[in-house]
């Protein structure tokens, strides 16, 4: 029987402005008061946002930086992988990887008005696969985080451009926090979990 996968000690509203670490979400006061942007706990502006939603693969650096000043997005940056996720990336390689990651990305994001928005990519401890810490750490996990992000409004479907440009930065978050992956691919034995 699979043991219960316990959820994560981070929410997408968590901040830590005295460690730099901030959270970008605005509320719906900030957004009558004309402060989306601003970190809502201490109101610092630190992102250029114009230059992060020109979605702009060349300057996939600078999104990088920038997502990483937020609490969440940092912690997923940081996050150490489980062996798991490790090892499906390894046994995908490259090629196979972008495939899953655009599959992925294409039915959870991907509608005008996916199923269960806000709660399609979990934040579970020991995840079998990278993809869902590549979408929490580069804010492609919602529709929500996709429009303060990437400038995607919510309520359309998200064009074959933007599913480009996404599965991209999760493929590039893969192959940062995996070095060395081979483009096909590689044979690497299962983990065998020891019975109690």
């Amino acid at each position: 029987m699979p043991r219960p996968k316990k959820k994560l000690k981070i929410k997408c509203t968590d901040a830590d402005c005295g460690n730099g670490l901030h959270c970008f979400k605005a509320t719906e006061e900030m957004a009558a008061q004309n402060k989306v942007g601003q970190c809502r706990e201490c109101g610092v502006q630190l992102v250029d946002w114009e230059r992060v939603h020109s979605r702009d693969m060349r300057d996939a650096p600078n999104t990088f930086a920038m997502l990483k000043l937020e609490k969440v997005r940092h912690f997923f940056w940081h996050l150490p992988l489980g062996e798991r996720a490790i090892n499906h990336a390894r046994r995908k390689g490259k090629t196979e990887l972008r495939e899953c990651v655009r599959t992925r990305l294409s039915r959870a994001i991907g509608p005008a008005h996916p199923w269960h928005d806000r709660r399609q990519t979990p934040m579970q401890e020991d995840e079998t696969t990278a993809l869902p810490y590549g979408q929490h750490a580069t804010a492609t996990c919602c529709r929500q985080c996709l429009e303060y992000w990437h400038g995607i409004p919510q309520g359309q479907a998200l064009t074959n451009d933007e599913l480009d440009y996404l599965t991209e930065l999760v493929c590039l978050y893969i192959e940062e926090r995996i070095p060395n992956l081979t483009e096909h691919g590689e044979v690497i034995p299962p983990i065998r979990r020891n019975p109690q």
